[in-house]
């Protein structure tokens, strides 16, 4: 009896503390050139009191358990003639995290540039301008967290004529829908709840 009385706390999992520590002021480069650089707050996020990642930005909260947040990184920047190494701090993408099990796991965003491409969230819906690998067409992306696929991906025309990067879209609510501002370009969620996709 003593150890069948047991057995039902040996089977519960242990809460995750999961905190973010002090912002600190670093310095990022601005696109290619080497000698702009930018000034950027990150802190340091912590699992049960291990150091395991470091982020930038507001967090998003998807559910009461689930909240994604934007990485920051370190990156070896050393040539191979070089001796002495040298780091430099890069923008990352999106990361999500779970505060049951403490499982941290990338977001994929297709398209995503990770110094151009603001982030709009709303539930577990993402809208950003995705961008190609040449740097010169935008799209009008919208992705749902665990789906492989967007659930809407159209051309907003060539990035260089617009002279400026993709403002964040703008969610609403009642009806929900999301709107691309720079190229006044609205989108209405059908059934959001159902995750049955997007319709212009």
């Amino acid at each position: 009896m003593l150890v069948l009385s047991c057995l039902p706390a040996w089977g519960t999992s242990k809460p995750h503390v999961i905190v973010f520590g002090k912002w600190t002021a670093v310095k990022v480069l601005s696109g290619t050139d080497e000698d702009r650089t930018v000034e950027l707050r990150v802190r340091p996020l912590y699992v049960d009191g291990k150091l395991k990642e470091y982020t930038f930005g507001p967090p998003h909260e998807i559910t009461d358990r689930v909240f994604v947040v934007r990485r920051a990184m370190r990156v070896n920047d050393t040539l191979p003639t070089e001796t002495a190494a040298q780091w430099i701090w890069q923008r990352g993408g999106w990361i999500s995290i779970d505060r049951m099990n403490g499982h941290l796991s990338p977001v994929t965003l297709p398209e995503f540039d990770v110094e151009n491409s603001a982030t709009s969230w709303y539930r577990d819906y993402a809208a950003f301008c995705g961008i190609t690998a040449d740097g010169k067409l935008g799209y009008a992306i919208v992705i749902q967290v665990g789906r492989k696929k967007p659930i809407l991906r159209k051309s907003l025309g060539d990035v260089t004529d617009s002279g400026s990067t993709c403002p964040a879209p703008k969610w609403q609510r009642q009806p929900p829908r999301v709107t691309f501002d720079d190229k006044s370009v609205t989108f209405n969620l059908r059934s959001p709840r159902r995750s049955r996709g997007i319709r212009k």
